[in-house]
């Protein structure tokens, strides 16, 4: 009596299965196809291997792409190797595309090298560009200061502050404003014969 063995083909099958699907991760992983669809939906054209080319760089392109995006949307004429460049200089390529935006917007010349040096230099070109539009007021803390009479006065100030674009890079930040007018506060009060010479009620420039 003869018997007949039967093999269950279902594992080959899940092997087969499992090799696939790490293909599939592997491929996503190495090509940003998500990203690169989305570009050429946006009519920016990127091609799929500069993307990979991003990962060997160790840039991320979820940093770059994206605000190409928006770049190119806004009008803004910007490259991907501009962008990436930035990146690797440890700029903030989201933030500094924004700004070029708000600017057109605002009707404000600001080119993308001088976007890109205000940011690198450490200031928030964004809000720079918001400021050059709608002064902020900055508060000074409260400062005390003796006249010349020996009275203690105590005193603030608030100060409208409107950025100027093309002198940020090397100019003043909102700490050294502070500090230079607390400074030009004790200074006048210093100076005074009499603790009622810088009274309110009295115009003072510091």
């Amino acid at each position: 009596m003869s018997s007949v063995m039967y093999y269950s083909s279902s594992i080959p099958s899940i092997a087969v299965a499992i090799v696939i699907v790490v293909l599939v991760i592997a491929l996503f992983s190495l090509f940003p196809l998500g990203l690169w669809f989305s570009a050429l939906m946006s009519g920016v054209p990127i091609n799929i291997f500069n993307l990979v080319g991003m990962k060997f760089r160790r840039v991320n392109p979820r940093r770059i792409v994206p605000p190409m995006i928006k770049a190119h949307k806004a009008g803004i004429k910007v490259s991907m190797n501009e962008l990436e460049t930035l990146y690797m200089a440890g700029g903030n390529v989201d933030r500094v595309v924004d700004a070029l935006i708000a600017a057109q917007s605002a009707q404000i010349p600001l080119a993308f090298d001088q976007s890109k040096a205000i940011d690198l230099a450490g200031r928030n070109v964004l809000e720079a560009v918001k400021m050059s539009v709608n002064p902020k007021v900055i508060e000074t803390p409260v400062i005390a200061a003796i006249a010349k009479d020996g009275i203690e006065l105590r005193a603030k100030a608030r100060v409208t502050v409107r950025a100027n674009i093309s002198r940020l890079v090397g100019g003043a930040g909102e700490e050294t404003i502070i500090a230079r007018v607390g400074e030009g506060i004790v200074t006048t009060v210093g100076s005074s014969e009499s603790h009622k010479d810088v009274l309110p009620g009295r115009r003072h420039r510091v």
